[in-house]
């Protein structure tokens, strides 16, 4: 595990293997733990880099509102910091909102993109009004909070067969602050809309989503690869598909990765 400082926030973060650099980035109560079955295969011929972001894991809270260009900037820092100049960029949920908001804001350092369990598209009124019920909630029982959302993230089939994973995704959240919650939810609930980025970007994408997401609703995410060339991967379970389908995903990450020139 490495550190770097970042805005005077201490930044957690791993690096590696040889060869083009591959950043994986963590969804919302998770951390770059959420990645190390991933590690070994990755890094016979990729440099992987894992790293917490803003107030998960072993990163600091950088404030009261963690926007989705501030948790790009601190990825770019590291990035800077290894000097490494092109990446791939894997994120899982809150993990793509980062990546994508890093694609607009460095789109000289992007040779793909690899969206996991997460969308281009800003949140609906909806989505707004359930992030601030989320707050409510956490700030009034935390670990109540905690345990109910990650129970969430899997599809119903899968909650008795994953019981043990699902145990150790509730102890990895745990480690969470409430503060690092709350600044997240705040920043999810503010993100811009990057749809476009899907249309024009001139590197791959790939999009894997879960045909049973109950935080992202299949029929309204696959929609907006209409008329692009991402590349659409479609599970049968549902948020956790590192998790639910592993083995699979395992194989359309490196197949991708095999793209990348």
């Amino acid at each position: 595990m490495k550190q770097l400082i970042f805005k005077n926030t201490k930044v957690s973060y791993t690096d590696e293997g040889k060869g083009t650099a591959v950043v994986l980035l963590h969804g919302f109560l998770e951390n770059k733990t959420m990645w190390d079955k991933y590690i070994s295969i990755l890094t016979k011929n990729h440099r992987v880099i894992t790293i917490d972001l803003l107030g998960h894991g072993e990163t600091d809270c950088l404030g009261y509102v963690h926007v989705m260009e501030d948790q790009a900037d601190m990825v770019f820092a590291v990035l800077i910091s290894l000097r490494i100049r092109k990446i791939v960029l894997v994120g899982h949920s809150l993990g793509g909102y980062v990546a994508l908001a890093f694609a607009e804001i460095y789109p000289d350092y992007i040779k793909g993109l690899f969206l996991l369990n997460s969308t281009a598209r800003a949140d609906s009124q909806e989505r707004k009004t359930n992030r601030d019920r989320a707050i409510k909630a956490v700030k009034q029982n935390y670990t109540n909070f905690v345990r109910m959302s990650i129970a969430n993230l899997f599809s119903e089939d899968n909650r008795e067969r994953l019981a043990k994973e699902i145990e150790k995704v509730k102890i990895q959240a745990l480690k969470t602050p409430l503060q690092g919650i709350v600044a997240s939810l705040e920043g999810m609930k503010i993100r811009k809309d990057r749809e476009v980025l899907l249309h024009f970007a001139p590197y791959p994408i790939q999009l894997v989503l879960g045909k049973k997401d109950g935080v992202l609703i299949y029929e309204e995410n696959v929609d907006q690869i209409e008329g692009t060339k991402v590349e659409l991967t479609t599970f049968p379970d549902g948020h956790m598909s590192h998790i639910e389908n592993e083995t699979e995903l395992k194989k359309v990450l490196v197949d991708f990765l095999k793209k990348i020139k």
